[in-house]
């Protein structure tokens, strides 16, 4: 088996190798499917990262979750730590840690059971993640383990296998532009 860290590389390259209409097209495709499960569908909050680097696109996703009536709130770096703040308009976002878009002077959100989006470097069909090495999302998750997750990623992120930790936290689904893992 492959590296985290080949993994990671392999992706990286595959991501700059994608066209941004590859990327759009392929992130309204997953939009759409996320639209479609019942855990987003059953939540009032939508915890979601902020695309950077090629990254599966978030901004529709809000922007829908937005109109239908949901809250959404997305994470800052603190340290060693994760915070999400509820946001209300992209105007609200700065560049922050590694300038990926971050909220500023905004409320920290407060809820237990959202709808959490997951994001990723590499998966496989099992669901097993390997994220980008710093453990955000899994100290997060251990914390806050009611959420309703759903990672996000390309199917060129997909793997037959990747390294796992038992200590892993899963994503109740992995949503790609073809598939839904559940």
């Amino acid at each position: 088996m492959d590296t985290k860290q080949s993994i990671r590389k392999e992706v990286f390259k595959r991501r700059k190798e994608a066209s941004p209409e590859q990327i759009e097209q392929a992130s309204q495709a997953i939009c759409e499917k996320i639209l479609t499960l019942d855990a987003w569908k059953k939540s009032d909050w939508m915890f979601a990262y902020m695309d950077f680097n090629r990254e599966v696109m978030t901004r529709e996703l809000i922007r829908r979750s937005w109109q239908m009536g949901k809250r959404v709130a997305v994470p800052k770096v603190t340290g060693k730590d994760m915070i999400f703040y509820e946001i209300t308009s992209f105007d609200q976002l700065k560049p922050g840690y590694f300038q990926i878009p971050e909220p500023e002077n905004c409320r920290e959100a407060f809820c237990e059971d959202a709808f959490l989006l997951v994001p990723g470097v590499a998966f496989d069909r099992m669901r097993h993640r390997i994220g980008y090495g710093q453990g955000f999302y899994d100290r997060y998750l251990s914390r806050h383990p009611d959420h309703r997750t759903a990672a996000v990623a390309f199917e060129f992120q997909v793997f037959d296998k990747v390294p796992f930790e038992e200590l892993d936290i899963l994503p109740q689904a992995l949503v790609t532009e073809k598939e839904i893992y559940e």
